[in-house]
């Protein structure tokens, strides 16, 4: 308990210390970091996942890329990043990091989208003479939207953890409080910096929870609260 109330201490007291940036600084480094790579991926990811969710073509391919990128290590990607592209381009070598890192999410969130919409209302579209690119974007886009942003949800949370690693090549970010307080024995430090990151993860996740709920359609949430409930079993002899 002690530990945890000199980490709150440290994170109240408004001054770091050990050379390192303040607070609020640290903090906007780990969002921009964190932002900027998500909507890289984005960029990247959504546009292909739609693709594949409309066309139906790729789905194996794509699959196995967020399978191996997955399987990427990447803190030991970072490192061979700035290894190959030079101490100048470091902040390049960790955004290229943290995008590989995203895609995967973003990407199985678009397609999954989709796959998820019922066929029947596809074919309801279709047969009232709607085009393909109507299809897409009347009915597939906002039907999928709820599932995209669960993609993103999971994306900017495992960006925003990696993002801790940039502090090993000297990138700042709320990792910086971690990477230095462990050399110098300062525990307060390390467990405050874990703290702060936590506490960023869980306010991101519960805007994203928010947003998830706030886009989904309107008449698939009203078709939600009419639906009985399962867990309510009915007496099998009528009062």
């Amino acid at each position: 308990m002690n530990l945890i109330a000199d980490a709150l201490e440290w994170i109240f007291a408004g001054a770091p210390g050990a050379g390192n940036a303040a607070l609020p600084a640290a903090f906007a480094e780990h969002l921009v970091y964190t932002f900027i790579s998500v909507a890289i991926a984005a960029l990247i990811a959504v546009p292909a996942g739609w693709w594949i969710g409309h066309t139906g073509r790729g789905r194996d391919v794509a699959v196995a890329i967020s399978g191996a990128a997955r399987a990427i290590p990447s803190f030991g990607l970072l490192l061979l990043l700035v290894l190959i592209m030079g101490v100048l381009h470091k902040p390049e070598a960790a955004v290229i990091t943290f995008v590989l890192l995203a895609i995967p999410s973003l990407l199985a969130g678009a397609y999954t989208g989709f796959e998820a919409i019922d066929r029947a209302v596809i074919d309801a579209g279709k047969a009232t003479g709607m085009t393909p690119a109507q299809i897409l974007w009347r009915i597939e886009i906002p039907l999928g939207l709820p599932l995209l942003i669960a993609g993103f949800r999971a994306a900017t949370l495992q960006v925003v953890a990696t993002v801790t690693l940039a502090a090993y090549v000297n990138l700042g970010g709320l990792g910086q409080y971690i990477i230095t307080g462990l050399p110098l024995r300062r525990f307060e430090m390390v467990l405050g910096g874990a703290i702060l990151v936590a506490a960023l993860a869980l306010v991101l996740d519960g805007v994203f929870a928010v947003l998830q709920r706030v886009l989904l359609p309107r008449g698939v949430r009203a078709a939600l609260l009419r639906a009985p409930d399962p867990r309510r079993r009915t007496s099998p002899v009528a009062a």
